[in-house]
């Protein structure tokens, strides 16, 4: 058959095998002689070729069935064939009448004959399938592009576990490439020791054929993985999420939960919403141990729930106002139990955040301060109060004082000041010890609590001291007056009652200085001073008295206060001096000297002791002013040891009370006469009567210390009805001195005469020496001579006089020793 001749007869059933399979079949006889190779081909091939059948296609070779780019694979193949009968396949490419290529399949067999090498082929057409082939490519391509873009971690696995499908986050986040991962099983990469677990889960979710989550540590990864399995025809498909954060915050949580829990601070959460007000979502043990109140019973409640009656106001409108501006606010707070009993928290509370979806929290965190609350009450109580009447103190005082004056000034009405001073205190503390002057001060601030309003203030500023502040008396000064009146009067009738101390009764009184309050011109301590100089001039007025503040005391306080200051600079710049006057005998002859005080103002003025002493007394500047005085005497003595004429002279010395109760005023006396080398002997020290009635035991006790020192004492002033004459046989005097009031009138009232001869009668009978002061003429000088007095002083013979005078009239007289 030539390459023209008609396709080949059909075996039977070939036609059907044909369509079935859309092939058609051919056999190309290549003949081992001369002879051309013979080619012939089934209808079927021709219509697969789309020929028309009355055409003849111009075939010789088998390769002219296949597009040219395709007949050099069918010549290797054919090339490689062997004739053992076994078929060889080819994908190609068969060209159509109308030069058309059309994907084909084409099974070749080779097989010797005699007549040559007998090729036989079908051609398949495989257009269809290579349509197929390329959508599942497409869909392949889409679904791998697909899977690629997640951003989720996404892997299939087969039915036995193994992974078939990784995307590149599930490889970043399996810390793997897809070429180290793809075939191993995925319990086996999360865990090299055990994945029995997650075998389970896997083994579950393909049987049963749903879906399954779950969360896994991946050993390791040392991570915590969430997985989704979701089963498919072909094993399973997964994604995979990392959720170590979330479970290192979980693990956070919990230990920050525990550990608020165990807290001994109180700790509670509120939270608010839009449609609803603020109420407590959270507590802890602690505010539970505290409250009384379990999680159960607050929880979804309002935190007022812990308030009550004493809770502060002023302090939960100041919370509320931090909470509406989303501001920390601490705050001291009275809270309440649930048993009703109160208690103090130290409270601080802070916004969470900024509102998200539509509400906003707070958390609250308390310390139980209501020890140190308690405490800090003592602390103030004792700050503000007297520890022994529970009185205000001064401190607290000066507060009421300053509001009593704020609310006359804002109502225009008066309010008063009662200064108030008991009478005698110190003789009592004395006399029955300060155990029972305590008591005393107790009862007396009890009295004076009962005499007044509720809302008036009774304070005690020290010692025996207690000062009234009553608030808003009257609209009119006068009515404000006899009120404060009326009040006054009752203090001093109450304070006036018999006391009981230890048993025994005892009466005592109070003096009471007043002033008014009306308005802001005077500053408290100026109000304070007011009432005290009342007072003290209701004690000059005889004591259980009241008086109410002048201005003219006012100005002698402030006369006072300017003397102490001059008096003050004047010790300081050394402008006192000593004048000396003589002590002589009937004939004229000096025995001795007073050294009496003279202050030499800058301005060349010279004042005597009666313009100072008195407030030098009252300042306590008499001590060191006495002390000067002690001084400057054994000094001057020192210097006349020296002259033969004056050697022998005495020096009297006038001691001050204040000085003399001084505990080291002996002590002090005696370094000074130690000091200077003179003799004691030559000092006599004059004391006053005054003296004996407060101290006696203290008093003869330092004058026989004085007197075993040598030194000589007398009494000055002598007269005027203090000391009790049954003690004068106690005291260790050398001499007695009459009062001047006495020799003045001794001419013309016979009574002083009388008294004084008795004086100098009753020192000689005691064995005493008698001095007459204030010798001014002859016949004063007669009298006191034959009533037996032998030494005078006074202008009838000299006045005091500068150190130079004092020499030279001493020398001009016949100094003799008595």
């Amino acid at each position: 058959m030539t390459t023209n001749d008609p396709p080949a007869a059909q075996p039977d059933g070939l036609e059907l095998l044909e369509q079935a399979g859309q092939a058609g079949s051919w056999q190309w006889l290549d003949r081992s002689d001369s002879e051309p190779a013979l080619l012939r081909w089934t209808p079927a091939l021709a219509r697969l070729l789309q020929w028309d059948a009355a055409e003849s296609p111009p075939w010789r070779h088998p390769c002219d069935l296949l597009a040219s780019e395709c007949r050099g694979d069918l010549l290797a193949l054919m090339h490689s064939a062997t004739c053992d009968g076994d078929a060889l396949e080819l994908e190609t490419l068969a060209l159509t009448a109308g030069g058309k290529k059309l994907p084909a399949r084409l099974l070749l067999r080779c097989r010797a004959t005699a007549g040559g090498l007998l090729w036989q082929g079908v051609l398949q057409d495989r257009s269809e399938h290579r349509q197929r082939q390329q959508q599942d490519l497409r869909e392949q391509m889409q679904l791998s592009t697909t899977l690629a873009s997640l951003t989720a971690a996404f892997a299939t696995m087969t039915p036995d576990g193994r992974l078939s499908y990784l995307n590149p986050p599930a490889c970043r986040l399996l810390e793997r490439q897809a070429w180290q991962l793809l075939g191993r099983r995925l319990w086996h990469e999360l865990d090299e020791t055990s994945g029995h677990a997650l075998r389970l889960k896997v083994q579950q979710a393909l049987d049963s054929g749903q879906g399954s989550e779950f969360e896994v540590y991946a050993l390791t990864l040392d991570k915590w993985l969430e997985l989704r399995l979701y089963p498919f025809d072909e094993g399973l498909a997964l994604y995979i999420d990392d959720v170590s954060q979330r479970h290192r915050t979980q693990e956070q949580l919990l230990l920050l939960r525990t550990c608020i829990a165990r807290l001994n601070d109180v700790v509670y959460i509120t939270e608010k919403r839009a449609d609803q007000g603020l109420r407590i979502v959270f507590v802890n043990e602690a505010f539970s141990r505290l409250t009384g109140y379990s999680a159960h019973d607050v929880l979804g409640q309002h935190p007022r729930l812990l308030h009550g009656p004493l809770t502060q106001a002023s302090e939960l409108a100041r919370i509320s106002h931090g909470l509406r501006r989303r501001q920390a606010v601490r705050s001291e707070l009275i809270h309440y139990r649930k048993d009703g009993q109160t208690f103090w928290l130290e409270l601080e509370v802070v916004p969470v955040d900024e509102p998200v979806g539509g509400s906003a929290h707070w958390v609250a965190v308390g310390r139980d301060i209501t020890a140190r609350k308690a405490q800090e009450e003592v602390i103030e109580h004792l700050a503000f109060h007297d520890p022994l009447t529970g009185l205000p103190n001064r401190q607290l005082l000066l507060v009421r004082l300053q509001q009593a004056l704020v609310q006359a000034a804002a109502g225009a009405r008066i309010g008063a000041l009662l200064f108030i001073d008991l009478d005698h205190f110190k003789l009592l503390n004395d006399t029955l010890g300060h155990d029972r002057g305590d008591e005393l001060l107790q009862q007396v601030a009890a009295r004076l609590r009962a005499c007044v309003r509720e809302g008036d203030t009774v304070a005690r500023l020290g010692g025996d001291e207690f000062v009234v502040v009553m608030h808003e008396l009257a609209d009119r000064p006068a009515l404000a007056t006899e009120r404060a009146r009326q009040a006054a009067t009752l203090i001093l009738r109450t304070l006036g009652q018999p006391y009981e101390l230890a048993g025994q009764p005892h009466h005592g009184t109070c003096s009471i200085g007043i002033t008014l309050l009306r308005d802001h011109e005077n500053t408290l301590p100026e109000l304070l001073k007011q009432a005290d100089l009342a007072m003290y001039q209701a004690k000059a007025a005889g004591r259980n008295a009241l008086c109410f503040f002048d201005p003219h005391m006012q100005a002698a306080a402030l006369a006072k206060a300017a003397l102490t200051s001059a008096l003050r600079q004047a010790l300081h710049e050394q402008q006192f001096v000593l004048h000396y006057q003589p002590q002589v005998l009937a004939n004229g002859q000096v025995i001795g000297v007073e050294a009496l005080l003279r202050w030499r103002l800058p301005t060349g003025e010279l004042r005597g002791p009666d313009s100072f002493i008195a407030q030098a007394e009252e300042s306590g500047l008499i001590l060191p002013l006495g002390q000067w005085v002690i001084e400057q005497a054994c000094r001057q003595l020192a210097l006349w040891a020296d002259q033969p004429h004056l050697r022998w002279l005495t020096l009297s010395v006038n001691v001050s009370t204040r000085q003399f109760l001084q505990p080291n005023f002996v002590e002090q006396v005696l370094q000074a006469v130690a000091r200077h080398g003179v003799h004691a002997q030559q000092i006599e020290l004059e004391i006053t009567e005054s003296l004996l009635a407060i101290d006696l035991e203290g008093t003869i006790a330092r004058m026989r210390l004085l007197r075993q020192a040598g030194l000589d004492l007398a009494i000055d002033d002598f007269g005027m009805g203090y000391s009790a004459l049954s003690c004068l046989k106690h005291m260790p005097l050398q001499r007695l001195k009459i009062d001047r009031s006495f020799v003045t009138d001794m001419a013309g009232d016979p009574r002083d005469a009388a008294i004084a001869r008795t004086i100098v009668q009753l020192a000689h009978n005691l064995g005493l020496h008698v001095t007459a002061e204030g010798v001014e003429t002859a016949e004063q000088l007669q009298l006191l001579s034959d009533a037996g007095c032998r030494v005078f002083q006074g202008f009838l013979f000299s006045p005091a006089l500068p150190l130079e005078q004092l020499e030279a009239f001493v020398k001009e007289a016949a100094v003799v020793t008595l």
